[in-house]
């Protein structure tokens, strides 16, 4: 297995103590922040969800570099994102900084392109992550790292940035799962 590979593991690896450290009312106290306070423990499981995140960029960038790019990796690193940001995103709903409906279309639209890229693959054709697609990515990314941090570092101010962040992500991921099948409905069409 190579480096991206492991990397790749990591992250994965990570997700369960990500989700116990978030979902687990640890007593380490809490840092004061405006009108709410950010739990210690919350701040730890985002630091974990930034760095996994951040695992992601690298290994792409190791294996793009040394032309370590291997099935595997393809299909491990697009499972580790989903895994990461679906846990991410149902916490947030369960500890109250999310609308459960942005989630389920959120996951909804992960589920369905997944599926577009397994039918794509039955029939032997790769379908490549568009620029929209990793916009939306980054702006997932984003908005459940501030929502995490409970909108440090703009807590103090009373702003929503990490919710506006949210909305501008479920606003790109639709555009962007349309944009998918749009360009990509001949593989349904034609599937056998």
């Amino acid at each position: 297995m190579n480096l991206p590979n492991k990397i790749t593991l990591s992250r994965i690896m990570l997700i369960p103590i990500f989700i116990l450290l978030m979902s687990v009312p640890f007593e380490w106290g809490a840092y004061e922040m405006g009108e709410r306070d950010l739990p210690i423990s919350h701040l730890v499981g985002a630091l974990i969800f930034i760095i996994a995140s951040t695992t992601d960029w690298i290994d792409g960038q190791i294996a793009r570099k040394y032309n370590l790019v291997t099935n595997l990796g393809k299909f491990l690193d697009p499972l580790a994102d989903k895994l990461l940001v679906s846990a991410a995103l149902i916490l947030l709903v369960e500890i109250g900084l999310a609308p459960a409906w942005v989630v389920i279309v959120i996951i909804s639209r992960e589920f369905a392109v997944t599926g577009l890229r397994l039918v794509a693959a039955g029939e032997g054709t790769v379908l490549a992550a568009s620029q929209m697609g990793k916009l939306k990515t980054t702006l997932q990314i984003l908005a459940i790292s501030l929502l995490l941090l409970h909108n440090w570092p703009f807590a103090f101010v009373s702003f929503p940035v990490g919710t506006i962040v949210l909305y501008a992500a479920l606003f790109i991921t639709i555009l962007s799962g349309y944009d998918y099948f749009k360009k990509n409905w001949h593989v349904m069409r034609d599937s056998k």
